[in-house]
């Protein structure tokens, strides 16, 4: 009987000590949390759906195959205003590809030779990289698209007066005209060469690195690989009978026929996004640098090196295990800035959905489509630059 009275007791504590048990309030909120997102999704999923049926908009994929019926000024495959909406977005994204990826050498480029260019002992080359930093990096993106469009390339000669610059390039208001490769009967075997280059020097450096740690004689890998990889496909260029012609582009009465040509708007939105986002990666650069410890400098001046291979050889490689991970998100906020391209007209993969959208009324799957895109490519960047950071960390033996 005794034992029947202290069971409501025992009970009473046993609830008590479950309230106040944090795995257990943990795993409380986390279920009410999800049962909340699950109801929120599920509001909205359910709105949409009704406001579409009412709309007597039907929901899919279905319209990338209809025909798309409008026309893109650059395409780096073929493309006309017969091909299909899912071929137009295809454009679109490599459009944006193309951007994203030359953008990214360029401003890098740029930014590690205003990174270092700020800690110059020269005055004017220090004063004139920081103010290039300074200007670039306090204007909106945007401003700095239209100062190209509008205040450099648009104000370039007509195609009558076009600039004519080296190797047969012409530059005027209508973009970068240039040469047409023509490649001839077997040219497929130069990439294939090329291809194989990159294999063995791939091989070639592990061979070297696996010496080096075993004997401690370094290799020239870096000479050794770009002769590698140049020289065999020079070498199939020249036993195929240097199978390759130029299609020159020629001047007309208003404009210039043949060669090839690279828009305005591509121009300016590829400049743009170089040139300010360089100026982030110069503070990033310049910040790893003044990141390596005084007493590194001072050990290799002792030793007699000079302040370019100071730089070139013990600064520049231990700064790059601090640069690399910011310098992630500048190239993932260069990819996304490249969305900018509206404001021009040049057809990046948001210019072509909206077009999409505006003729199919598609609004869901259009922008699910864009989320999904730069969500990957997003990922893609960061995995690549978080595979690189990890190839540079120092490993302890």
């Amino acid at each position: 009987m005794a034992g029947k009275a202290l069971h409501p007791e025992s009970s009473s504590k046993s609830a008590t000590s479950i309230i106040y048990d944090p795995q257990a309030r943990s795993i409380f909120y986390q279920v009410v949390t999800v049962i909340l997102l699950v109801l929120f999704v599920w509001m909205i999923a359910s709105n949409t759906v009704h406001n579409l049926q009412r709309a007597n908009i039907s929901s899919g994929f279905g319209f990338l195959n209809g025909r798309a019926g409008f026309d893109i000024g650059q395409s780096l495959i073929a493309y006309s205003n017969d091909s299909t909406f899912g071929r137009a977005l295809v454009v679109g994204i490599m459009n944006t590809l193309q951007v994203a990826f030359l953008g990214i050498i360029t401003a890098s480029i740029i930014g590690f030779i205003v990174g270092i260019a700020r800690l110059s002992n020269n005055w004017l080359v220090s004063k004139l990289a920081q103010a290039y930093v300074e200007i670039f990096r306090n204007i909106p993106p945007l401003l700095v698209i239209f100062f190209w469009y509008k205040g450099v390339i648009t104000i370039l000669p007509q195609a009558r007066d076009s600039l004519q610059l080296p190797l047969g390039t012409v530059l005027n208001n209508r973009g970068f005209f240039y040469p047409k490769q023509v490649w001839g009967e077997g040219s497929w075997l130069i990439p294939v060469a090329f291809l194989v280059g990159i294999v063995i020097t791939y091989f070639v450096y592990r061979w070297a690195k696996a010496r080096q740690m075993r004997t401690g004689q370094p290799f020239r890998t870096g000479i050794v690989g770009t002769a590698i990889i140049i020289g065999l496909p020079v070498l199939a260029f020249l036993a195929l009978g240097a199978p390759l012609t130029f299609d020159y582009p020629v001047a007309g009465r208003f404009n210039l026929s043949g060669g090839s040509v690279i828009a305005p708007e591509f121009l300016s939105l590829y400049l743009s996004l170089s040139f300010y986002t360089a100026s982030f990666i110069a503070e990033i650069v310049r910040g790893g640098i003044k990141a390596v410890a005084k007493g590194q400098t001072e050990a290799a001046s002792a030793l007699g090196l000079r302040g370019n291979n100071i730089t070139r050889l013990i600064v520049v490689p231990q700064a790059m295990r601090i640069i690399i991970p910011p310098l992630t998100s500048q190239y993932l906020n260069l990819t996304k800035n490249s969305s900018l391209a509206v404001a021009v007209g040049f057809s990046d993969l948001v210019a072509v959905g909206g077009t999409i959208l505006n003729q199919t009324g598609q609004a869901v799957e259009v922008v699910a489509i864009w989320l999904a895109v730069y969500l990957t490519l997003s990922l893609t960047t960061a995995l690549i630059m978080n595979w690189f950071n990890a190839k540079m960390a120092l490993v302890e033996r």
